[in-house]
């Protein structure tokens, strides 16, 4: 049977009633400034719109991993394909896009680390071979790591039991779900089967076109976002190692303070909680995205099960409970690594914080002790100064009282003034030293001035 075209398909864009290349406003512009994101928003909505497919159907889903160069390569490689089938090629930045191929539909989808391919086409059910002339052959280039092959089958079976349909499945880690209050039953064992595919069986009892390609694609989306979300437990189990290697570090660390009291011990100390603050953080910037993803995929998961309103199957375990018992554990185990990553972080905030505040309250005993040394070498040197000073004006004076006195002799010997130079040199000493004690004031305030000047 034909699937019937979705309108949103026609040329891999989003048709919106009312809205032109960005500057419609919607039942009558009236010559209004569009705002630039206006129209992008509006076919957010319409982003990644659900094909139209009836039963008998089988889709093949690829996720690969990719980074933005890789998934920018596979978009000109898709777009070559298109010219090579005469198909128009994805818009520039687009990041969905659809093309006739192999007798069916490919539908090719970038998302912000991962890739996807879903080709669907007429089924040949649920225990017949992938159909041949699929896009997926030996010419396919994968546009980076493969991290989710599905296969889902779609088949009609009004009112059947459900059990002789399941014999493909693993009993053991089977699971099975009514989906849509009835209009449809959902199996699968979430095992990769001899050609690596995880299956999904949907059997469709009474659904409409517009509700089988949702749904079917809710499943598919299921498998890919469990499977993306517990990547994060590879990332915890790595983690876990460094984390408690810091905290036995720490505790370590931590027990030492309280009987290290030496300055240099206190430095050390700081150096080797620096270090482990250094560590931690790296391991929390390895960590965070790989957890944050995990949460986000996580929640999507969640929300594609309640958009399928799904009820447990007489008999069998429901697929979200299925899940659960092996998604939640490993979620927990992501969820409380990035909690003991952050509480080690500020634990060693902490610590390193009361550290720190010791060493500088030590520091500044020894500064304090410093300056009173320096103030008392200060003091004794002014009082060295003062007493060199005092000598000084001693020892110039009697060299100048000496001076007098020489000159004295000179001018009785010379004039006959009958002048006793000793009683000369001993009149002399007052008014000498006392204006040797005033030049040397005199020497030492301009100094002083300078210095202050510089």
């Amino acid at each position: 049977m034909e699937r019937p075209q979705c309108p949103s398909e026609l040329g891999g864009r989003a048709i919106v009633m009312g809205m032109d290349d960005g500057n419609a406003t919607g039942g009558g512009n009236r010559g209004f400034q569009a705002h630039p994101w206006r129209s992008r928003v509006l076919e957010e909505i319409h982003a990644r719109p659900f094909a139209m497919i009836t039963a008998p159907r089988i889709v093949i889903h690829y996720a690969f991993m990719t980074d933005s160069q890789a998934a920018e390569a596979a978009r000109r490689r898709l777009a070559e394909w298109c010219d090579r089938l005469g198909q128009p090629r994805p818009d520039e930045g687009s990041r969905y896009h659809f093309m006739d191929v192999g007798g069916g539909r490919l539908r090719w989808e970038n998302h912000a680390e991962f890739t996807t391919y879903s080709w669907d086409a007429p089924g040949p059910g649920p225990h017949g071979p992938v159909p041949k002339g699929n896009p997926f052959d030996e010419d396919f280039v994968p546009p980076g790591p493969l991290i989710v092959a599905v296969r889902a089958d779609l088949i009609k079976d009004p009112k059947g039991p459900i059990g002789p349909l399941l014999s493909m499945f693993d009993p053991s880690s089977l699971a099975v779900s009514s989906l849509l209050g009835g209009h449809a039953d959902a199996a699968s064992d979430f095992h990769a089967d001899a050609d690596g595919f995880t299956r999904l069986l949907i059997v469709d009892r009474a659904l409409a076109a517009n509700r089988a390609g949702p749904l079917v694609q809710r499943l598919i989306e299921i498998e890919t976002y469990r499977t993306l979300a517990l990547l994060g437990l590879p990332e915890a189990q790595r983690a876990l190692p460094e984390v408690q290697r810091v905290e036995d570090r720490l505790a370590a660390i931590t027990a030492r303070i309280r009987t290290e009291t030496e300055l240099d011990a206190s430095r050390k100390l700081l150096e080797d909680l620096t270090q482990l603050a250094g560590d931690i953080e790296s391991n929390i910037s390895e960590s965070a995205y790989r957890f944050g993803a995990t949460r986000a995929y996580a929640e999507i998961v969640s929300s594609r099960f309640h958009a399928i309103g799904e009820q447990p199957y007489p008999g069998y375990d429901a697929l979200s409970a299925f899940l659960d018992r092996r998604m939640v554990p490993a979620l927990r185990t992501c969820q409380t690594t990035g909690a003991r990553q952050r509480d080690l972080s500020e634990r060693l905030s902490r610590t390193t914080e009361l550290l720190r505040t010791r060493v500088e309250i030590e520091l500044e005993g020894q500064n304090r002790q410093l300056l009173e040394s320096m103030d008392h070498r200060a003091r004794m040197q002014l009082r060295l100064q003062q007493t060199v000073e005092g000598l000084s004006v001693a020892a110039i004076s009697y060299y100048v009282v000496s001076l007098v006195a020489y000159a004295a002799e000179g001018i009785d010997a010379v004039f006959k003034l009958e002048i006793e130079p000793t009683w000369v040199a001993a009149l002399s000493i007052v008014p000498v030293a006392v204006g040797v004690w005033y030049l040397v004031r005199r020497v030492r305030a301009a100094v002083a001035d300078r210095h202050a000047g510089e």
